[in-house]
């Protein structure tokens, strides 16, 4: 008798989060009947192990997704934009973690955590938020659904891995190069091909992304635009200043936010983050206990901690929120919204 089970593809296969996203899949129970490997020429022909079985990788191309149930991608905008529709032409629901079709209106933009419904609105296509957006908006949603939200503001503190492989290279490589007195020549960092290149190993760079008209990066207009979406609701306050810190792997976000109801304690928020699906509270600041990105590598969760009242405004709070973002900011949201899309009968084992 045949297995039954869903055809997987996962688009980008040999890339930082695409081989996250392999490994993700490997751990989950979604019921796999076939898996397909795809990425660029340059990478076909090489070899993935998946579940004890060698997978050749082969070049992403519009006949790939004939039989394909769920698809991932994580190659960039430009090989999204190129073949996503062709996927869905061929029956297949795209889940993309790029910014291609983030801010599309016909693309739900999905954490399960927050507005797994949403997902009953897609028309082939599934958006992964930027990485620095999930993690704050599942920390936010239980305290926005149980006190309301007026008000965000978030500053950031990313890990290079947020960038690709070259720049965890490049910070590995300066970091050395520095320990010994030899001489640097930045090459990736804020944005490789960009006019200017800083140093990040033991500093600070205060640019992810290019800078727009109004002052704001990418990046922050990201966290601004994707957050109002998936929250649904356009007229929330958020402002965003997203920083590249000299750290491999995990996000970091100080978070302000201001809530509707009067008198609520900090108490009451970390007991409502306590039980919160998709967060672990890790706040006892008398016992040094708080998040550290270097303790959430390789965990699914969002781990929030440091929740206090603000001195002077009633309504307004601070936490601090970390996550690995090639998990929870990337791979596994994927995995999540296809594991979604299984419990909500939108997808069909066959």
């Amino acid at each position: 008798m045949e297995q039954r089970g869903l055809t997987i593809a996962v688009v980008g296969a040999t890339g930082a989060v695409g081989q996250q996203m392999i490994a993700t899949l490997e751990k989950r129970e979604l019921p796999i009947k076939n898996i397909m490997f795809l990425s660029s020429a340059r990478s076909a022909g090489t070899k993935a192990a998946f579940r004890g079985k060698e997978i050749v990788i082969q070049e992403a191309k519009p006949e790939s997704f004939e039989g394909v149930d769920i698809a991932l991608f994580s190659a960039g905008g430009s090989v999204s934009k190129e073949l996503a529709h062709e996927a869905v032409k061929r029956g297949a629901i795209v889940v993309d973690n790029t910014s291609a079709f983030r801010m599309d209106e016909n693309v739900p933009l999905v954490v399960p955590e927050v507005n797994e419904e949403a997902l009953k609105a897609h028309n082939g296509i599934i958006a992964n938020p930027n990485c620095s957006t999930i993690q704050m908006v599942v920390a936010l949603e239980p305290i926005r659904k149980e006190f309301g939200l007026k008000k965000v503001i978030v500053s950031t503190y990313q890990a290079v891995s947020g960038a690709g492989a070259a720049a965890i290279s490049e910070l590995k490589d300066q970091a050395k190069a520095l320990l010994n007195d030899e001489e640097i020549k930045p090459e990736i960092l804020p944005v490789k091909g960009d006019k200017k290149h800083y140093q990040i190993a033991f500093n600070v760079i205060p640019q992810i992304d290019k800078f727009v008209d109004n002052g704001f990066t990418y990046e922050e207009m990201k966290m601004i635009n994707e957050t109002k979406k998936i929250m649904g609701m356009q007229d929330l306050n958020v402002a965003a200043t997203c920083v590249r810190l000299p750290v491999v792997t995990g996000h970091s976000e100080s978070v302000y936010f201001e809530i509707e109801k009067e008198g609520v304690t900090a108490s009451e928020l970390k007991e409502l983050l306590r039980n919160a699906p998709g967060a672990i509270l890790e706040d006892e600041p008398e016992n040094q206990i708080y998040p550290m990105p270097a303790n959430a590598v390789g965990k699914n969760d969002v781990f929030v901690g440091r929740i206090r009242k603000d001195l002077d405004e009633d309504k307004g709070f601070h936490m601090w929120v970390v996550s690995d973002n090639l998990l929870k900011g990337a791979a596994w949201n994927s995995v999540q919204i296809a594991e979604s899309l299984l419990k909500l009968g939108l997808v069909t084992v066959k």
